[in-house]
């Protein structure tokens, strides 16, 4: 059964032990979060980081928030191995960029699905335009029109 990262009955060393080459001792700061059986997470934290810095988070935080600390250095050093300039930056802003070009497809869609409907509108109901009314009148029908349930079975703007 494993406790730690440590079998029970024998001393097996945490990742951060293994890789620093030392005793690992039975109150180690680092056994609970990187097990011997994942060296990876605590390489690259160790290279992004150094192994004293990251002992000295992990001693500065209560015990309920170091999980989430060591989750996020793995996060961040993963990112940074990857991409040494940017890091998690670089991940965020090619995400932001992915999020801004789907938004102007969407709104293309958008437009078009209102062309369309004003086309076949138009061409269902096959009125030549009245002069009679004042434009504003016109514009005022027009946004009656995408706008009421009723006319059409469901609003423009609820898709």
């Amino acid at each position: 059964m494993k406790d730690g990262g440590r079998k029970q009955g024998t001393m097996s060393p945490c990742a951060a032990c293994k890789l620093l080459r030392r005793r690992c001792a039975k109150d180690c700061v680092f056994a609970p979060y990187f097990p011997a059986d994942e060296p990876h997470k605590f390489g690259s934290v160790h290279k992004v980081f150094g192994a004293s810095n990251v002992n000295k988070m992990l001693q500065e935080l209560p015990e309920h928030q170091r999980s989430d600390a060591v989750s996020s250095m793995v996060y961040e050093a993963n990112a940074r191995v990857r991409d040494p300039v940017y890091g998690c930056v670089g991940a965020i802003s090619s995400l932001q960029q992915q999020v801004d070009e789907l938004q102007t497809q969407l709104a293309q869609a958008q437009a078009e699905v209102v062309h369309m409907k004003m086309h076949q509108f138009s061409s269902d109901h096959h009125q030549p335009p009245s002069n009679s009314s004042p434009p504003s009148e016109n514009v005022y029908q027009s946004s009656r029109f995408f706008s009421s349930p009723n006319k059409m079975g469901q609003s423009l703007w609820s898709y």
